[in-house]
């Protein structure tokens, strides 16, 4: 049977530690994955659902973004992805009688990890100019009270239209297109917070924003290299994927200040091997880098890589560079004059792991590179990124088979959205299929990202935010300006399948609109929908929900957008909404003639598995850049200059935790057990500022406005991350991250480098930190 929430919050820093583990999944992930589905589930809407995750003829994992193949197991989900299924398929609900007994005040005092514990929201809630509570609103009252206050604004750029990653293509190609409609480019959205300098990069350096690798890829790899990027808790079944290239003869090289279970040991829970054996050995060879030196390794590599080519030939692909690229000449100059000692400087590293590194690329023919959060979230992340493309095309390593740029999205269909036009700077040939499809002139100005919402939030010239999906309080960076921003709105409202933090840090009015997920069966007056996602690597597939909704009171996504854009635009659009919400065949018939790669939409989803987006550089090296041709770039190394007496702190994720999504308080791959407030420092950097194991400590970042920002009470635990490095979970140090402090050309928060100084407590405040 399934169990009731928690009934207080739990306490979450003194948690009980262990010592870091040396292998991912295996027994222990069936048991938690089953235990939790339990909980939240019971045992037979568990077996229902989890057998139709990730299946062709099911339901796309409302987790990560990583693809499925073509053969597929009946059990075709990780850990994670079970626990991401179990919280939208609760038996959990939260009535109005739940609003009615917690004030809103009373409710932004709890913890994120207690919010999404109590359940699926089940109608649309209203909190009223200067109520204690949230009160139920019937659906067109809701609308209401939207389209009023968008009527109501001086200027459309009065409004902000935020997306979170699982919306689907439909509902996002009709979001996007509403607020065209309506009049602005404001579409922040969940990529400027995570891969948008992945994005930037490969724009301006190949002309395609999405990874050049395919599934089939990872196999044909003579070597793989995974920079920043935890696989075992950030997308577990990518491991599955190395796991098949070790056994095809590939290599791997893992560049990452953590060592993490997952990249040493996969024991996969669906085979023999990973259930009573040892499991296999990923990594082969692990170069544990300082934060924020990758640029500094790659440009190294390139280097080195160019003075071998002077007595290898065929250490640089000199006829691909001769037709495909632009820049060499110019990069091969910076390249040459980049320094040793200052690369060990900026990674830490020491000459004969790097050169131990190079001895395998150079044995490689095809080479892969992964990478997420730990490349994409720095000031220099986008010029970081140039250099992987940099290193890549020297060797000809885009465009052919086992080899190619692989940025790994972390939310289901975050990268779909973006190709459905959830962007707050479109390109004008994007807004002229648009203007050509339905008829109106789009609005031809940039748009705000993120960080800028966030500012125009705080500086009164934006007044009505409305989600998609997501977390955005918890999600953003520097907390405190982010939660006074939001609560200066003039109307807040959020669409949701579950409560979080966002639903009670609130602007002058909120609504919460409550909405089906993908597990749940969608009818609208033509029958049965179903939806369509693009993965990590540029496939778009159906996904099919079976259950029934978790209220009769909920609505789709599309159904909402439909909804409130008549009601908004009224008689004057010209849009079907109508339409469109009674049969997304309609929707897909007009993504076809707009989006490029979606012609003959419909017939494309009929093959089971779905269809491919073309992809220039892959399929045929054709780089649509401003050269027509790959571009090297020649940007100057940067890395983060680390103060004596201060660390490197990077914000990381539990592996009970997707995104701001808090399953439960164990990290038990980093032996963390109970609790979340901690800091793991190298045992050398803690006993040199005086922290032993154990004691507490207030982080305090550091940042060139002048400003103090604290996260107090945080558990310091010995942990072997680089030296000068510590590693903290997010969003509790989200408050940590400024709001100026972004990469340069991205505007992606810089959480990744951030510089902290590790205060004692005061005597009151150590007492009980951990009380």
């Amino acid at each position: 049977m399934a169990t009731q929430p928690p009934a207080d919050d739990p306490v979450q820093d003194a948690p009980d530690v262990s010592p870091p583990q040396h292998a991912a999944a295996g027994l222990p992930a069936i048991g938690h994955s089953l235990r939790v589905a339990r909980q939240q589930m019971g045992v037979r809407r568990t077996a229902r659902t989890l057998l139709r995750v990730n299946q062709k003829d099911g339901f796309d994992c409302p987790g990560c973004a990583w693809p499925e193949g073509e053969k597929r197991h009946a059990a075709e989900f990780c850990e994670n992805g079970a626990k991401a299924v179990a919280e939208e398929a609760t038996l959990r609900r939260i009535t109005p009688d739940f609003f009615a007994e917690h004030p809103v005040a009373r409710l932004a005092e709890r913890s994120g990890y207690w919010l999404g514990q109590q359940g699926r929201l089940t109608q649309p809630m209203y909190l009223a100019e200067g109520a204690d509570h949230y009160e139920p609103v019937p659906w067109e009252r809701a609308f209401d009270i939207v389209a009023d206050e968008l009527r109501a604004l001086d200027s459309p750029d009065e409004a902000l239209f935020y997306t979170s990653g699982r919306t689907s293509n439909e509902a996002a190609f009709l979001y996007q297109l509403f607020a065209r409609e309506f009049g602005t480019n404001n579409l922040p959205d969940c990529s400027n917070m995570c891969h948008e300098s992945s994005g930037s990069a490969l724009t301006e350096t190949i002309g395609v924003g999405k990874g050049s690798v395919l599934l089939e890829d990872l196999p044909r790899a003579d070597l793989i290299i995974v920079a920043g990027q935890n696989p075992g808790t950030n997308h577990p079944r990518m491991l599955t994927a190395l796991e098949a290239a070790k056994a095809a003869g590939t290599r791997i090289i893992t560049v990452n200040p953590l060592p993490e279970a997952g990249m040493e040991r996969f024991k996969n829970p669906q085979t023999a091997r990973g259930l009573a054996g040892g499991g296999t050995a990923l990594t082969d060879l692990f170069l544990q880098i300082r934060l924020g030196g990758d640029q500094a390794l790659f440009r190294l590599l390139s280097r080195l890589l160019l003075e071998a080519a002077e007595s290898t030939p065929d250490a640089v692909d000199r006829a691909f560079i001769a037709e495909h690229t632009h820049g060499f000449e110019e990069f091969a100059a910076a390249a040459r004059a980049h320094d040793w000692d200052e690369t060990l400087r900026a990674t830490g590293l020491d000459r004969d792991t790097v050169e131990r590194a190079l001895r395998m690329i150079l044995d490689a023919k095809s080479i892969v590179v992964c990478w997420a959060m730990g490349l994409t979230q720095h000031k220099h992340a986008v010029p970081t990124i140039k250099e992987v493309v940099n290193f890549l095309l020297l060797r000809g390593n885009i465009g052919r088979p086992g080899a190619g740029v692989c940025p790994v999205r972390g939310h289901s269909n975050v990268q779909g959205d973006r190709t459905m036009g959830i962007f707050e700077r479109p390109a004008p040939a994007f807004l002229d299929a648009l203007e050509k499809e339905f008829g109106f002139a789009p609005p031809r100005e940039h748009g705000l990202d993120v960080v800028r919402s966030i500012r125009a939030l705080r500086d009164g010239t934006a007044k009505v935010f409305f989600a998609m999906g997501g977390n955005f309080v918890s999600a953003s960076p520097d907390t405190e300006v982010t939660e006074a921003a939001m609560r200066r709105a003039r109307l807040t409202v959020h669409v949701s399948t579950k409560l979080n933090r966002s639903h009670v840090v609130t602007g002058a009015r909120a609504l919460i609109l409550p909405t089906l997920g993908r597990t749940e069966r969608d009818r609208q007056a033509s029958g049965d929908q179903f939806v369509t996602v693009e993965d990590s690597m540029g496939m778009v597939h159906a996904s099919r929900g079976r259950l029934e909704p978790a209220s009769e009171q909920l609505l789709s996504e599309t159904a909402i957008v439909c909804r409130l854009a008549r009601r908004t635009l009224g008689a004057g659009s010209g849009t079907p909404w109508e339409e469109f919400e009674r049969d997304y065949s309609s929707i897909r018939d007009r993504i076809s003639r707009v989006v490029p790669g979606f012609d003959d939409f419909e017939n494309k989803l009929r093959r089971p598995g779905g269809f491919t987006l073309p992809h220039g550089p892959r399929d045929d090296r054709r780089f649509p850049t401003a050269t027509g041709r790959a571009n090297f770039t020649a940007a100057p190394v940067e890395y983060p200059e680390l103060p004596d007496g201060r660390l490197l702190l990077q914000t990381i994720r539990s592996h009970d935790q997707y995104n701001t999504t808090i399953y439960g308080l164990d990290d038990r791959y980093r032996g963390i057990r109970g609790g979340r407030r901690v800091v793991l420092v190298h045992p050398e950097d803690a006993r040199a500022l005086g922290f032993p194991d154990g004691s507490y400590t207030d982080l305090v970042s550091e940042w060139r406005d002048g400003r103090e920002r604290r996260a107090p009470g945080f558990r310091v635990v010995h942990y072997p991350t680089a030296r000068g490095c510590a590693a903290a979970y997010y969003p509790e140090t989200n408050v940590l991250v400024p709001l100026d402090a972004t990469a340069d050309t991205s505007n992606t928060p810089a959480g990744k480098s951030l510089v902290v100084r590790l205060e004692k407590p005061a005597p009151e405040t150590a007492v009980t930190a951990h009380t």
